[in-house]
């Protein structure tokens, strides 16, 4: 902080306050108006922006079958859904994810939680996909003490900000980093259970196809498993229509346990992927194209 230029503090501080702005304005609005509007505002002025350009290449080269007006309806549903995000997360503690006849269609909570044994330690993973801010919600609302992993936002005050609400929904969060790694061994230890999101570049992590290319990606989540003997549980929480969810906790994916770690660990990992791959084709407009996943 001390040594941070004033002029990237005042720039900091004065984008910390737009963002302290519009979610206070989000979360004075009822939550399906928050969400229609987030939504309206995104898609009429985000596919104009330059950004956009890095999600068209993206789609084009992932998903070469679609046509340029798939491309553009799949670009505005993306950012339909950024906005939706966005105009939701002030509402994060007002979420009530197993209650009968809400928002929530739920599929597969049950058979994964219970009958469990009390050692089992459970590693949740999910993606930018749909509302990926009410994945480690569904986790504490199950009754579980999670730890939450996340890439700290390059402003510190609006890290602040994000972590306070997110912090609303309850667990404990750690930024990314070595950090974090010690306090997700250190959370296992004491019984906790981890959410981590997985599609995103990480320059020193390791090759894995995603997409039938390789995509740098981080093997945290696999020597965490694999060392600590976690269950790998596939989470998502995708959009249904405006404000209304379906929570999907898939079939666990295996460990492989062939005694070459560093063989096991891209095993692994390549499940992973090919789990989060599969999700964005059925629903391509609810992933973030806008990420630099995979090299230029």
């Amino acid at each position: 902080m001390a040594d941070r230029p004033v002029s990237k503090t005042l720039r900091y501080a004065a984008e910390a306050a737009g963002v302290w702005l519009c979610y206070g304005f989000f979360r004075v609005l009822p939550l399906d108006w928050a969400s229609d509007f987030g939504g309206f505002l995104a898609r009429s002025i985000g596919p104009a922006l330059g950004i956009s350009k890095r999600a068209r290449v993206n789609l084009r080269r992932a998903m070469p079958e679609l046509n340029d007006s798939e491309i553009e309806r799949v670009v505005r549903g993306m950012w339909d859904n950024l906005g939706r995000v966005a105009a939701e997360t002030p509402h994060l503690g007002s979420f009530k994810m197993y209650q009968p006849g809400g928002r929530f269609a739920v599929a597969g909570v049950h058979e994964a939680l219970d009958g469990r044994k009390p050692e089992t330690r459970f590693i949740f993973f999910s993606a930018h996909f749909g509302n990926w801010e009410l994945a480690p919600v569904a986790a504490t609302q199950a009754g579980l003490a999670v730890l939450g992993i996340y890439r700290a936002a390059n402003n510190p005050f609006i890290d602040r900000i994000i972590a306070r609400v997110r912090g609303a929904a309850g667990g404990e969060l750690a930024p990314k980093g070595s950090a974090s790694a010690r306090r997700a061994i250190a959370a296992l230890a004491e019984g906790k259970h981890v959410c981590m999101l997985v599609d995103q570049k990480m320059n020193d992590g390791i090759a894995v196809p995603f997409f039938g290319r390789d995509a740098m990606t981080t093997p945290a989540l696999a020597r965490l498993a694999l060392r600590y003997d976690c269950v790998v549980l596939p989470c998502r929480v995708e959009r249904v229509k405006g404000a209304t969810f379906r929570l999907i906790v898939e079939d666990s994916i295996p460990l492989p346990r062939t005694g070459d770690v560093q063989a096991d660990i891209k095993t692994l990992m390549t499940a992973v992927n090919a789990t989060v791959e599969r999700w964005v084709r059925s629903r391509p407009e609810q992933w973030f194209w806008l990420h630099r996943r995979w090299p230029d």
